[in-house]
C-alpha cells in the first residue's frame, strides 16, 4: 500500500509501504476511506516531536471501514464503518479504567502516527480496537465524521468541559483555529451567555461567526478592552487558549475573571509566564490536558442528530493519494484559507434522517 511517511524533519514522502498486519488479538485493520492532516502532524515535520522515528507513517485522525480484526475483537467486524479515535485506549491500566485514555500506561494513548505507523495510508493496524474505534451511525458523511476523531473531543474536553462552561457565562476562545472553531461550536451546548472569539485572520473569525460567535476580535485591536466592556470590568468567565504560544496564554490569563477558568489547549513549544504576582489574588483556575476521548459517543450521537455544525470546519478536499498537495495547502493556511483539509472519497451514502410527525 501507499502511506506519509516521515523521513526527518522537513522529509517526508507519499511512497510505498509494507501492507498492515494483524500483531496482538485485540487489533483491527482499517481500510481508510477519510483522512486529515493535524497542526501536531507539522509539528513532527519540524521535529518537533522526537519521539516520531524516520520511517514512521503520519496521522491519527480516520474514517474507514473494517477489513480484519484479531480474535479477541468483539465489538466490531469486518464490514463495519467506523470512526478510529485519535487516542488508543488499552481499557486496563488505571488511567484506562478513569476513562483518562489519553494517559494510557498499557500501551496506549496518543500512539498512532507518533509511536507506530498511522492513518494516512491506504490501510492502518488499530490497537485496542474495541475501545478505540466507534462504530458510525448512518447517518454521517465521512468528512463530518471524521472531524471527532480529534479536534471536536480535544475542544469540547480540554476546552470546554475542564473550563467548566456553563449557562449565562461569557467565553472566550483565543485561537479560531480548527480546535478553537470547534471550542465556539461546543461551548455552545451549555448555553453561555455569549462566546468571543480571538484571532489574526479575517477568514477565521468569519468561521467563528458561522459557528455561532456573538462576537469576534482581531488579536491586534484590544480583546482585553472589549472583554472589560461586555462584561462591565468582571472580565470572562472562561477562556480557552487554543494557540499555543506566551503571547496568548499571559492574554488569557489577563482577560479571565476572578475565580474564572483559563482551560489551556494549545500545544507549546515554549515556556509560557505564569504571571503570579496578579493571579494568586484572583481565584483563577489553569487547567490543561491531552484529550482523552471519553466524549467521543456523546459527540457521534450529537452529530448524527444534526446538534453539532462541524461543515463550516472543511475548507479543502483532496484525492488520497493528493497528500503533499493536501499538506501543502493546509501548512500555508494564512494565504489558502485552510481550516480543515479532508483526503479520500466517501464510500458511503448518506440516507437523510426523515422527522415523522405524530398527531
Amino acid at each position: 500500500m501507499k502511506g506519509y511517511v516521515f523521513h526527518g524533519p522537513g522529509q517526508s514522502a507519499w511512497e510505498e509501504v509494507p501492507d498492515p498486519d494483524i500483531k496482538e488479538p485485540t487489533d483491527a485493520i482499517v481500510r481508510v476511506d477519510a483522512v486529515t492532516i493535524c497542526g501536531t502532524d507539522l509539528h513532527i515535520l519540524k521535529g518537533d516531536v522526537p519521539e516520531v522515528q524516520p520511517g514512521t507513517v503520519l496521522g491519527h485522525e480516520t474514517v474507514g471501514e473494517i477489513v480484519e480484526t484479531g480474535g479477541d475483537v468483539r465489538s466490531v467486524r469486518p464490514g463495519d464503518r467506523v470512526l478510529v479515535s485519535c487516542i488508543t485506549a488499552c481499557g486496563r491500566c488505571r488511567f484506562c479504567r478513569e476513562a483518562m485514555y489519553g494517559q494510557c500506561r498499557g500501551g496506549g494513548g496518543w500512539i498512532l502516527g507518533h509511536l507506530i505507523n498511522g492513518t494516512q495510508a491506504e490501510y492502518v493496524r488499530v490497537p485496542y480496537a474495541d475501545l478505540s474505534v466507534h462504530a458510525l451511525p448512518g447517518a454521517v458523511a465521512n468528512e463530518d465524521a471524521v472531524l471527532l476523531a480529534d479536534i471536536f473531543p480535544t475542544a469540547y474536553e480540554v476546552g470546554v468541559l475542564n473550563g467548566k462552561v456553563r449557562p449565562g457565562d461569557t467565553v472566550v476562545v483565543v485561537g479560531a483555529g480548527p480546535v478553537g472553531l470547534a471550542a465556539v461550536a461546543t461551548a455552545h451546548l451549555f448555553s453561555p451567555e455569549r462566546v468571543i472569539a480571538v484571532d489574526l485572520a479575517p477568514p477565521r473569525l468569519q468561521a467563528a461567526r458561522d459557528l455561532g460567535a456573538e462576537a469576534v476580535v482581531d488579536a491586534r485591536e484590544g480583546p482585553e478592552q472589549l472583554v472589560e466592556d461586555l462584561t462591565d470590568g468582571l472580565g470572562a468567565d472562561v477562556v480557552v487558549e487554543a494557540v499555543g504560544v506566551p503571547a496568548t496564554f499571559e492574554l488569557c490569563t489577563r482577560m479571565v475573571r476572578p475565580g474564572g477558568r483559563v482551560a489551556n489547549v494549545g500545544v507549546h513549544g515554549a515556556p509560557a509566564t505564569l504571571h503570579l504576582e496578579s493571579l494568586w489574588i484572583k481565584n483563577v483556575t489553569v487547567t490543561t490536558g491531552l484529550v482523552d476521548t471519553h466524549s467521543t459517543p456523546t459527540l457521534l450521537r450529537m452529530l448524527a442528530a444534526g446538534r453539532l455544525p462541524t461543515g463550516p470546519l472543511v475548507t479543502h478536499t483532496f484525492p488520497l493519494d493528493h497528500m503533499q498537495e493536501a499538506y501543502d495547502v493546509f501548512a500555508n493556511a494564512a494565504e489558502t484559507g485552510a481550516l480543515k483539509v479532508v483526503l479520500g472519497v466517501p464510500q458511503h451514502e448518506v440516507v437523510p434522517v426523515q422527522q415523522t410527525q405524530t398527531s
